[in-house]
């Protein structure tokens, strides 16, 4: 659903997000679904919800979902500023710390990069 909004905006991510997150509310089986997701390209990212809710991540670079979102995010910091690694790297590794912490959460972690 999403990517047809992004289609039919033609890749403008921000506009199709705001349509998304219309269409989300005014749905009657998705607005009762409790469920986030994360879209983004290489200017912007934003953390949609059920609720219709558009959010910016406040540092505009790191954002999570999910039972293990706050460690992640939390590892994803501290390695930002104390070590020097590669994104996919980081996210990797912030991932895994998450899972180690987090019980709802597990090491199976894939990730897909942005050209």
């Amino acid at each position: 659903m999403f990517e047809e909004q992004l289609t039919h905006r033609k890749g403008e991510l921000i506009k199709a997000v705001i349509d998304f997150s219309k269409a989300w509310r005014k749905d009657k089986v998705l607005r009762r679904l409790e469920a986030m997701m994360i879209v983004l390209n290489q200017e912007h990212i934003f953390i949609l919800t059920g609720n219709g809710d558009v959010v910016e991540p406040e540092d505009g670079e790191i954002a999570a979902i999910g039972s293990g979102g706050s460690y992640a995010i939390a590892a994803a910091r501290a390695l930002k500023k104390h070590a020097s690694l590669d994104e996919e790297t980081l996210v990797k590794e912030s991932l895994s710390v998450a899972a180690d912490l987090c019980i709802y959460t597990n090491h199976n972690i894939k990730t897909l990069s942005l050209g």
